[in-house]
């Protein structure tokens, strides 16, 4: 199995996984090797070199790739639209033109994204849903998601699009909201006196996302894999949380009181005010459901913001 953005977040919690299971685990990314359990092989690399990935995927031959490299930051999309358009677009195809041409009985995983969806026409969101992105991230994906399935359709080549909604967890950073949230309640038991007050920046809080444990996350990834599934599949918990409630959850495991002021520059004119997805297609193919409650997966988050700021502040 070869991974893309072995070393980012969900690479970091799909890869251990995958080794446990019995795969050999290959990775690429920009950085240096990381550090991870059951990393077999690994190749610094930019997904924009093209003749260095078809080089790269001739020399690994993997039966199972998965495409988790991305610029998925809704910010950074639209500070520099073309940068991340461009971007998100010529790395996946990149890699679809590798496997096609050195790899072509590997199945191949693309970690789309529910952000193609745009505002919802009905909820839950399903599969059917039309694509109708909202900002330059959201249409940078559903290129992408189109292009799948193109190579998929052409070349009979076996892909899945793994359409994700919000996925969270213990190494999330604080360019997403759940990281954020997390961070800026460390940051507060940090520096504020237990049984303090701290006031934290917060965004749009009454907004509501569908958000999904990454660990759940990486555990569909494999079982669509393992499966030989094709096709699209939502990865989602199906539910919807408030981001108020979300922040409600964080500070009720916090050592202060945790009070929150919104930061009107944080706020967008484009806003999803409430996106859920089903999974049942997902389910009914694999029987996969998501297993860790959303208390765990924040207390996690809230956890590894603590020791990473720790370990920070004496490194």
């Amino acid at each position: 199995m070869l991974i893309t953005g072995v070393a980012g977040f969900t690479g970091t919690h799909f890869a251990p996984l995958c080794a446990e299971r019995g795969a050999e685990v290959l990775g690429i990314g920009r950085g240096p090797r990381p550090d991870l359990p059951g990393l077999a092989d690994y190749e610094q690399l930019d997904l924009n070199d093209a003749s260095g990935l078809r080089a790269a995927v001739a020399r690994m031959r993997p039966d199972w790739v998965v495409h988790l490299a991305a610029e998925a930051s809704v910010v950074r999309a639209l500070r520099a639209p073309t940068d991340v358009i461009k971007g998100n677009l010529t790395t996946s195809l990149n890699l679809l033109e590798a496997v096609r041409t050195q790899a072509p009985d590997a199945t191949v995983l693309i970690a789309c994204s529910a952000g193609a969806y745009g505002r919802p026409e009905y909820l839950p969101v399903d599969e059917q849903h039309p694509l109708v992105p909202l900002n330059p991230y959201g249409t940078s994906k559903a290129l992408v998601d189109q292009l799948a399935a193109s190579y998929e359709r052409s070349y009979g080549m076996r892909v899945i699009r793994a359409r994700t909604f919000n996925f969270a967890g213990p190494g999330q950073t604080d360019a997403y909201v759940i990281g954020k949230l997390a961070c800026r309640v460390a940051e507060a038991e940090a520096t504020h006196p237990p049984d303090g007050r701290a006031e934290i920046t917060a965004g749009n809080l009454a907004v509501r996302r569908d958000f999904c444990d990454v660990r759940d996350g990486a555990r569909a990834y494999w079982l669509a894999l393992e499966g030989g599934l094709t096709g699209v599949f939502n990865v989602c918990s199906g539910r919807g949380t408030l981001l108020s409630d979300i922040l409600a959850d964080l500070a009720a495991h916090a050592s202060l009181e945790v009070v929150a002021r919104t930061d009107p520059s944080l706020l967008r004119d484009d806003e999803v005010m409430e996106i859920v997805g089903s999974h049942d297609k997902l389910t009914e193919a694999t029987g996969w459901r998501p297993e860790i409650e959303q208390s765990k997966m924040l207390l996690d988050t809230l956890d590894w913001w603590r020791e990473h700021l720790a370990v920070g502040a004496t490194g």
